[in-house]
């Protein structure tokens, strides 16, 4: 098991990723401040994504129907929230009830995207929405894009187009990047342009084994100039097999210790990380957070 690492102050960018399984503990509690307690313990971060965060969702085991992302910016002020649904359901009562992804952010934040992933049709097995949310931070190492995602777990063609999706995403974001910048007569207006550059972090549970093909597909090399993405694990401890980020504690998807819990990141970034870790330890949920460091 790796050490918990403890950061100080001075990094320049410090982010950190957690299925958090609606803050339900491997003990069938769900409980917030547990899960927030956890991520004050490994340190200052100035990004956190979480996957699995639910507002108004009483039916899933545990919860009481509460409003996750309010309750979680209460306990963590001064980040700001950028939350995605992937799953919005009217609730029988008049109101809805959600299930997504959620960016809390201390930096400076720019424009904000949610994008849906493909759902294409695999009726042998069953299936849910997918998002990625998609951030743009000022950060000390530079203007960033922030993306974390949750992919399917028990569709693999499904698994695959969402991948192919998020390759795509990043090649028009970086087209976007590289474009004469216009709408400059749009300030205040719909058309006004705000920075969305290359340079990206993309985090999450990615619902496959560090020795998938999905993983190779994710890492492919572009052929029109797009940066490619580069596994922050691998980058740190190249030929190294990764840690697990889940089945470390019993749990009733993995009859094995895997690693599904991944931070992908540009290859311009990739000079700048420092170091990589997984908590072990906590129980908090079915998954184990992951960090990184960039100077």
């Amino acid at each position: 098991m790796l050490k918990m690492i403890r950061h100080g102050k001075g990094d320049a960018m410090k982010l950190l990723t957690w299925n958090i399984q609606w803050g339900r503990g491997l003990d069938g509690r769900v409980d917030l401040p547990r899960i927030v307690g956890s991520v004050r313990g490994l340190g200052d971060f100035d990004v956190i994504c979480l996957q699995e965060v639910a507002v108004n969702f009483p039916g899933l085991p545990g919860s009481r129907g509460e409003d996750q992302v309010a309750e979680l910016a209460a306990l963590l002020p001064g980040y700001t929230p950028v939350y995605g649904p992937a799953t919005d359901l009217p609730d029988g009562r008049g109101g809805r009830k959600r299930f997504g992804n959620l960016i809390l952010s201390r930096l400076p934040l720019g424009q904000v995207w949610r994008h849906l992933l493909p759902w294409p049709v695999d009726a042998a097995v069953p299936s849910m929405q997918r998002v990625a949310v998609e951030a743009v931070v000022e950060a000390d190492v530079g203007t960033v894009r922030v993306l974390t995602t949750h992919l399917e777990y028990y569709s693999r063609p499904q698994r695959l187009a969402q991948i192919d999706a998020l390759r795509t995403l990043h090649a028009e974001a970086c087209a976007h990047a590289r474009a004469p910048r216009r709408g400059k007569g749009e300030e205040g207006g719909s058309f006004q342009v705000y920075a969305r550059p290359a340079a990206a972090i993309l985090c999450g549970d990615m619902n496959y084994p560090a020795e998938a093909e999905e993983r190779d597909r994710m890492l492919e090399s572009y052929t029109d100039g797009t940066p490619g993405w580069r596994d922050s694990w691998s980058v740190l401890h190249p030929g190294a097999p990764h840690a697990p980020t889940v089945g470390i504690h019993p749990v009733d998807f993995v009859d094995r210790p895997a690693c599904f819990d991944f931070v992908f990141i540009t290859e311009d970034l990739a000079p700048r990380l420092r170091a990589h870790g997984i908590d072990a330890a906590t129980e908090a949920s079915d998954h184990q957070p992951v960090w990184v460091d960039l100077a």
